[in-house]
C-alpha cells in the first residue's frame, strides 16, 4: 500500500521561496512517476509538476522558471522547490504516485 505524506508548506511573502517535501512508502519508487498538483478554494485541482524515473521533468506554464520538481529515490522522497512565489500560487500542494494521493499541504503567499 503506497502512503505518501507532503510537508514543507507554510506562509510567506510574495517573492519568497518554500521546498515542499513527499515522502513516500512504496518498494517501487524509482520507478514511479511523480507529480505535484495543487488546488486553490473554488477551482479545481492542477497538475504543477512531474518528473518520471529517469528524471525528465514537466511543468505548468504559470510556475515555468520559478518551480523545479526533484527526487531522490534512495530516501524515497520528491520535492518541489518553489521560489519568486506569488500570490496566486496560494493553494493547498499534494504529492501523487501511482493514483495515490498525500494528505496535502497549505501554500500561502501574502503580503
Amino acid at each position: 500500500q503506497v502512503q505518501l505524506v507532503e510537508s514543507g508548506g507554510g506562509s510567506v511573502q510574495p517573492g519568497g521561496s518554500l521546498r515542499l517535501s513527499c515522502a513516500a512508502s512504496i518498494g517501487v519508487f524509482g520507478i514511479s512517476v511523480i507529480a505535484w498538483y495543487r488546488q486553490a478554494p473554488g477551482k479545481p485541482r492542477e497538475l504543477v509538476a512531474r518528473i518520471n524515473e529517469n528524471g525528465d521533468t514537466n511543468y505548468a506554464d504559470s510556475v515555468k522558471g520559478r518551480f523545479t520538481i526533484s527526487r531522490d529515490n534512495t530516501k524515497k522522497m520528491g520535492y518541489l522547490q518553489m521560489t519568486s512565489l506569488k500570490p496566486e500560487d496560494t493553494a493547498v500542494y499534494y504529492c501523487n504516485i501511482f493514483d495515490v494521493w498525500g494528505q496535502g499541504t497549505q501554500v500561502t503567499v501574502s503580503s
